[in-house]
């Protein structure tokens, strides 16, 4: 990391997390030894993290020039924007910069673990210009399907790079403003030597669309519905919330709001002067009481969260909430990659429930990130010299970096760890850091590289076989060795094969010594490579083994 610390003079950017994926979004600039950080976000497990359900960046490598943090600034209040802010910012101890409902929204995921007091948060408002300590920040409203989002130009000396965040073109967005344009021309006017953006529709042609239209749309739809109408969203969606609280009002019937997460967001929303003339929610209890016609639920679990209230519903364990033939629950959301068993799963629950399920060809969800047609528009606005692809797969940020070159303009591809230098002659990958992830396990955080996904899917994949051998004090075998086997010997045909298993270790222990039997060490590397060749034999599988010695 040499090279790193002598870029003493030079604006330095390095993405610890989204880049070359969707979400754990972790962003730094250094300067003269300073370093502002930009959103400190989650992303959630898959069938490839078997029992993890959030990981978060790896903070090492600014964790050791902690006391050179100017600031942590979030661009909103997205889980892969400000989601680990709660668990990390110990390991950091930073001021928090953010706009008011972003601000809102952190604060309450602060008061869960208890470090409200602790965390200064300051509130900067929208559009608004800021130095914090060496960086020159100047904020730019955007639209995106949350409120209050801002990418924010960073100036250092003659160095100008803007950081969009997420963001898309809508003119009708339904909630918050619409992306400050003419801003946007100005920063353009006055060149930009890098933008740093956006990838996640990078491969979608033309324009992502209006949430004015889904609203449209989502009415005419439920209009024609008998039964109880369930619309699942992300609960972050300010506006696709308050678009079904209007179409429950145009269609006679009430709102409930079922999930813990839309309830804080409607909150939230309120706090900050949204949702001004939307009538207050009802609860899932009220609306048991109600005919089947007046009922909508607005719900989470759009990605087919285990936890979430629409998988609570579609298994039948909601606890105030049931479904059934008649009823029709509405997808308003995309699916976000490596969800797609999880909603398969969610979805046929709910079909074998007699419920319709909707999912598309209604166009009644819009994507918050720009496609093709807006990036563009983007780079005539910023006309940066250098286009730095973030946020997205691989696939993705090689797509917009072909996009931003058919267009005259230069691209640098970046992996999360990478070290870059951006001057106004341009952008050079210079070095490479520390880049990887902590697993929230428990309430513990685990670094993944050490082992922790590994053992675990040796374990899916081979199974587990757990071994206690007992020996008396002259260091004799005092029974049969004991053998518990996760994924083995499940059937009454399979006791057999137990007993060969255990045969196998007692032949391989009475090849030995009294002495060497008195070495746990070498005992049980014995016993590991007899059960393991014996397990391989009778199964074709290679399990991980667990040895327990019992003596006395």
């Amino acid at each position: 990391m040499t090279e790193t610390e002598n870029l003493q003079n030079e604006l330095v950017f390095i993405p610890l997390g989204g880049t070359g994926e969707i979400g754990m979004n972790f962003n730094l600039y250094g300067y003269k030894e300073r370093w502002l950080l930009i959103d400190l976000g989650i992303t959630f497990g898959d069938d490839s993290t078997p029992g993890i359900d959030v990981m978060m960046p790896d903070t090492t490598f600014i964790e050791e020039r902690a006391d050179d943090i100017e600031a942590l600034l979030l661009t909103h209040a997205h889980e892969d924007h400000l989601g680990a802010v709660a668990h990390l910012w110990p390991k950091l101890r930073c001021p928090v910069y953010a706009t008011p409902f972003t601000a809102s929204i952190l604060r309450r995921k602060l008061e869960d673990v208890g470090l409200a007091s602790e965390v200064t948060i300051n509130i900067i408002p929208m559009d608004s210009k800021i130095d914090i300590g060496p960086f020159s920040l100047d904020l730019v409203t955007l639209t995106h399907s949350i409120p209050e989002q801002s990418g924010v130009l960073i100036q250092v000396d003659d160095t100008r790079v803007f950081h969009s965040g997420d963001w898309k073109f809508d003119a009708d967005p339904m909630v918050g403003d619409a992306t400050n344009i003419k801003k946007l021309a100005e920063i353009g006017e006055q060149g930009v030597d890098a933008l740093v953006c956006d990838s996640t529709n990078a491969l979608v042609p033309g324009t992502s669309g209006s949430e004015g239209t889904v609203r449209k749309n989502l009415l005419e739809f439920v209009k024609g519905l008998k039964g109880r109408v369930a619309i699942a969203s992300f609960a972050s969606n300010i506006a696709r919330l308050e678009t079904i609280a209007k179409v429950g009002e145009l269609t006679g019937r009430k709102v409930a709001l079922a999930g813990r997460s839309l309830l804080r967001m409607n909150e939230a929303a309120r706090e900050c002067g949204y949702m001004k003339n939307i009538a207050a929610f009802i609860s899932p209890d009220e609306a048991r009481d109600l005919p089947d016609d007046q009922v909508l639920y607005a719900c989470t679990g759009s990605q087919g969260e285990q936890r979430a209230a629409l998988s609570r519903i579609a298994s039948k364990s909601h606890p105030s909430i049931r479904l059934s033939e008649g009823d029709t629950v509405i997808f308003s959301s995309r699916r976000i990659p490596g969800n797609e068993m999880s909603i398969n799963r969610v979805q046929g629950r709910l079909a074998d429930l007699g419920v319709d399920v909707v999912t598309a060809g209604y166009e009644m969800h819009v994507s918050g990130h720009p496609a093709r047609e807006e990036l563009k528009r983007m780079y005539d606005l910023v006309k940066p010299r250098t286009v730095i692809p973030v946020h997205g797969e691989s696939i993705h940020l090689h797509g917009h970096k072909a996009l931003a070159e058919s267009c005259g303009l230069k691209s640098i591809l970046l992996k999360n760890g990478d070290v870059s230098l951006i001057t106004p002659e341009g952008v050079e990958k210079v070095d490479q850091v520390h880049a990887g992830r902590f697993a929230l396990n428990g309430k513990r955080l685990v670094p993944l590289e050490r082992g922790l996904l590994r053992g675990r899917n040796r374990v899916l994949e081979g199974g587990l076989v757990v071994v206690t051998v007992a020996f008396d004090r002259q260091g004799m075998l005092k029974e049969v060795p004991q053998i518990y086997g996760f994924t083995f010997f499940e059937t009454t045909a399979d006791m057999h094969l137990k007993e060969d298993v255990a045969a196998s270790i007692e032949d391989e222990i009475e090849t030995m010594s009294k002495s060497v039997c008195k070495n746990d060490t070498i005992v049980v590397d014995a016993v590991k490579r007899s059960t393991s060749r014996s397990i391989q034999y009778h199964y074709g599988r290679k399990p991980v083994v667990e040895v327990h010695i019992v003596r006395g």
